[in-house]
């Protein structure tokens, strides 16, 4: 992914003992930095290839070579935001969902406020990206969104302190926890949550990993058609992110580009087809996807 526009052959990078540099076996070199503040990456499409790079605010994307788990490096490559497809930031990632993690939330479900985090998982087919829609299933009956705070872990993690939980977070994102009420509910009468969660595209994430924010104090607001559903602060989690990262770790390793939902905060709702859902985090950005019928859409989509 190093390679210059119009170069023939790939360079290959050696990285220092430093970490901080790497040289070049010939010209248009790669330079590696340290993740610096509020870095926007994201993982895009072009000319049939997939990359990372660093959005700017001037609507340009710097590549950066490899992926931005083993370290940025800049290969300057400028490419327009416009004429790439931004893709989900993680590519079929591990996906963690924490339940009923806001008091509001959990007293709209009439659940008790749980004592620990109240833990299921994704899997990695429901990840979609930001405009990929959600499909609406044939049987579908009661299917609601759920907008959420999604922090993505930058390095392997276990047995992790929560002092220091937060070192292991590469950045944060925006994500919907799409949900099959009617599915569920029936799973959950036996102490299990997985289909109700976990078809095909109910799981969007994006649009970019922002770095170096502050978890404990974002505003989560979901769109439906235009009208806000949900406005929730991430400040009245009943457990945070570091929280969350550090109890996980005690019990399973995280690995880089794992993700994790936080949790939603009340006014979820139900969704139909042909509905347009925002998901918008100030400083992260806006995550849109379409509702459409399952028989009218594959989900197969890798055209850049």
């Amino acid at each position: 992914m190093c390679q210059p526009k119009g170069s023939r052959a790939r360079p290959r990078c050696v990285r220092h003992a430093s970490y901080l540099t790497r040289v070049p076996i010939y010209a248009n070199v790669c330079i590696s930095r340290k993740i610096g503040a509020n870095m926007r990456i994201v993982r895009y499409g072009s000319a049939g290839r997939v990359h990372y790079g660093l959005l700017n605010g001037e609507g340009k994307i710097e590549q950066i070579c490899g992926s931005p788990f083993e370290g940025i490096d800049r290969s300057g490559v400028i490419e327009e935001a416009a004429s790439v497809r931004i893709l989900s930031p993680v590519e079929r990632p591990r996906i963690f969902g924490v339940a009923y993690n806001y008091k509001a939330h959990t007293d709209e479900s009439g659940k008790a406020v749980p004592s620990i985090p109240v833990l299921f998982m994704k899997p990695s087919t429901s990840a979609i990206g930001p405009g990929e829609p959600i499909l609406y299933p044939a049987e579908g009956e009661n299917i609601h969104y759920e907008g959420e705070l999604v922090a993505v872990i930058g390095k392997q993690a276990r047995y992790v302190e929560e002092d220091r939980a937060l070192e292991y977070v590469l950045g944060y994102t925006c994500g919907n926890d799409v949900s099959d009420r009617v599915i569920q509910r029936r799973e959950s009468q036996f102490g299990c949550l997985l289909a109700g969660k976990g078809r095909d595209t109910f799981a969007p994430i994006g649009p970019a990993i922002v770095t170096n924010l502050d978890p404990s104090n974002l505003q989560v607001i979901t769109r439906q058609n235009g009208i806000i559903r949900q406005n929730g602060n991430t400040k009245d989690l009943l457990f945070g992110v570091p929280a969350i990262v550090s109890y996980l770790s005690r019990y399973m390793t995280l690995l880089p580009g794992d993700v994790i939902m936080t949790g939603t905060p009340a006014g979820v709702g139900p969704i139909q087809v042909g509905d347009s859902l925002e998901i918008e985090i100030p400083g992260i950005g806006i995550l849109f996807n379409p509702v459409v019928a399952e028989a009218q859409c594959s989900t197969s989509q890798n055209n850049f």
